[in-house]
């Protein structure tokens, strides 16, 4: 047997674990942000304010991916994972401190600041798992395609189920035994992965430059400009737009009401990410990876965002001409937007393995991170253009913005050199 054989199977239990963790992570990470949503909205923020209370998690996921790149290839994966893990436990036991009695510019900047270390929190997670599938994923037969389509997918039906539960937990238990739940839970997960973690993982290299970090890869670069608009047409809709829509249709104001306003939102979110989560991880049998040449993945990229664009262009019409909400609306918005969920993951999977692919090893975690950099700076500014459009057109606006970032994106997406 030979050596790589042997180191295999230890290198797999890594990236297990690794994995383990980065599930626990986005459950709390996507219960969080729809516990400060909805418990903020129902405070009385404005579209605008919600929006500004995600400005700095998303902000935070640009700086941290353009330095956890370097920071993973000097200290190690593990060390950037368990910081990440660290750090959400310290964002959630410090969100629990919020007082009522504030006024609502010092709730905004303190509620900004704790998002802020969530998002760094989040980011140096991220990049740890996604760096580790192509570490040790196998060669040939679309395996890198499949492990990373395995892993996103799975990790964004955890963060859905991760949506419902927040819900539930701010209806059932309130803000406060939310959150310090949650971080109860964290904590005793980074206990067992630092106890049990198994060897498999590089740990790091003294010789590694920050200059390094930037890319000088065209396709690299390229790929990342299409990332921007493809989660920037996302989140224009996901973040505000959508959720303060169906709460406006769905809840009169009573206590009764909000708690049903607040499951249905939760349980939409839930269902539009779960979905979105299989589907990536069916997307590399869709797409045959296995069997096509790798330049045929590459020119898909370019189509599949073509056929995303319809979507957010027809319902931006469908609800301007509809005017006043109604049932057939509400379940037709529904709908168009779980189709958009499963276009929108096809497309999103082809990123995740094309990074990988474009990346070489030596340098993976550097442009996986200045790659996840151009997918927070696209979250960053989805979130700020949710409020935004969502205040002066309504869903209408945000819907019409999301159809002209895909647009950008495939613009992107077919700049993109055959492998």
């Amino acid at each position: 047997m030979s050596d790589a054989t042997q180191a295999r199977p230890q290198g797999f239990a890594a990236y297990i674990a690794v994995t383990a963790a980065y599930w626990a992570f986005m459950l709390t990470d996507g219960a969080l942000r729809m516990l400060v949503l909805l418990h903020f909205h129902t405070l009385g923020f404005s579209p605008v304010q919600l929006a500004y209370l995600f400005l700095l998690y998303e902000f935070a996921g640009i700086v941290t991916n353009l330095s956890a790149g370097w920071i993973a290839a000097r200290f190690g994966l593990t060390s950037t994972l368990y910081a990440g893990l660290s750090l959400q436990v310290i964002a959630l036991l410090a969100l629990a401190q919020l007082d009522p009695a504030w006024s609502l510019t010092a709730s905004v900047v303190f509620v900004m600041a704790v998002q802020g270390l969530s998002g760094v929190a989040k980011d140096l997670s991220k990049m740890s798992a996604k760096s580790a599938v192509k570490l040790l994923a196998p060669s040939g037969q679309g395996g890198l395609f499949r492990w990373v389509a395995i892993l996103t997918g799975s990790k964004n039906a955890i963060k859905g189920l991760g949506f419902l539960t927040g819900a539930a937990l701010l209806a059932l238990f309130g803000f406060v035994p939310a959150v310090l739940g949650m971080a109860a839970v964290l904590g005793a997960v980074l206990l067992a992965v630092a106890l049990r973690m198994p060897s498999g993982l590089p740990t790091g290299k003294k010789g590694a430059k920050f200059k390094e970090v930037f890319s000088k890869d065209r396709s690299v670069n390229w790929l990342s400009a299409a990332r921007v608009f493809l989660f920037g047409a996302r989140d224009v809709w996901f973040v505000v737009g959508i959720p303060v829509y169906f709460y406006a249709v769905l809840s009169d104001g009573s206590e009764e009401g909000n708690r049903i306003a607040f499951f249905t939102i939760g349980s939409f979110m839930a269902v539009w990410t779960i979905l979105y989560g299989a589907v990536q991880a069916y997307a590399p049998k869709a797409l045959r990876a296995a069997t096509r040449p790798a330049a045929e993945i590459v020119g898909a990229a370019r189509g599949w965002a073509l056929s995303l664009t319809v979507i957010p262009a027809v319902l931006a019409v469908l609800v301007l001409a509809a005017g006043d909400p109604a049932p057939w609306l509400t379940a037709t918005i529904i709908a168009g937007l779980l189709v958009f969920g499963a276009l929108f993951a096809v497309n999103s999977s082809l990123h995740s393995y094309l990074i990988l692919a474009f990346s070489r090893g030596e340098r993976v975690t550097m442009d996986v991170g200045f790659y996840y950099m151009a997918n927070a700076t696209g979250r960053l500014l989805g979130t700020l253009l949710s409020g935004l459009s969502y205040q002066v057109g309504g869903l209408p606006l945000c819907l019409a913005t999301a159809a002209v970032m895909v647009a950008l994106s495939a613009l992107g997406a077919a700049r993109l050199r055959a492998l």
